[in-house]
């Protein structure tokens, strides 16, 4: 059982905020369920002013949704909201996708093929893929380089994990991802901007799909 001292030196309801995430990341607690506050301050040997704290970090990011007179719940994702965080990322990563291939050095690019090889060594491992796999768009974002995008995409990122992993199983899925990030590898190593929009906004179309 962890305990208040174990969650130094971050402010201690980021902390909690962190762990709460991490555990609605693994499904350890399920879209729509109940967060009950009393247990969880138990479990972490702290006061409740904290964990709600950090549960209103959780409700800024979308992840946790604020009931009057019920409490916290995680957020349950419907299909509209999913295709409004797909939609805004497929902007948001495909315009970044062109500013990349612009501007990125072949150092850059080995960097990302480094990261795609171990993308598809880890298919079958889906944790390690995931990780892997937003890494690499992440570092993407990175050499675009507009700190502004970067934290939307992160923040519509972690609404998007919500229900990311049930896309992925889905059969096929994860072999499409991994040539869809090919295709997107080759165009940033050409230098191909067009393309590299253009593959980026087919990658979010196909995850749409897989997820609907």
């Amino acid at each position: 059982m962890a305990s208040a001292l174990s969650l130094a030196p971050r402010a201690l309801y980021e902390e909690v905020a962190e762990l709460l995430r991490q555990r609605i990341f693994r499904r350890e607690l399920e879209p729509g369920s109940w967060i009950d506050e009393l247990k969880l301050a138990e479990q972490y040997g702290i006061s409740r002013t904290p964990l709600r704290e950090a549960l209103k970090v959780l409700a800024a990011e979308g992840l946790v949704t604020m009931k009057v007179r019920r409490g916290a719940y995680v957020t349950e994702v419907s299909e509209a909201d999913l295709r409004d965080v797909y939609h805004l990322l497929s902007l948001l990563e495909s315009d970044a996708a062109g500013v990349a291939a612009g501007r990125i050095t072949e150092d850059q690019v080995r960097e990302l093929q480094d990261l795609h090889q171990q993308m598809e060594a880890a298919a079958g491992d889906t944790e390690r893929f995931l990780a892997l796999n937003e890494r690499f768009h992440m570092r993407v974002l990175e050499i675009a380089g507009n700190r502004w995008r970067n934290q939307m995409v992160t923040d519509l990122r972690k609404v998007m994990k919500l229900h990311r992993r049930n896309s992925l199983l889905k059969s096929g899925r994860v072999q499409e991802s991994i040539r869809e990030h090919r295709a997107i590898m080759r165009a940033l190593a050409k230098g191909d901007a067009g393309a590299a929009a253009q593959k980026m906004q087919l990658h979010f179309r196909h995850g749409l799909e897989a997820a609907g």
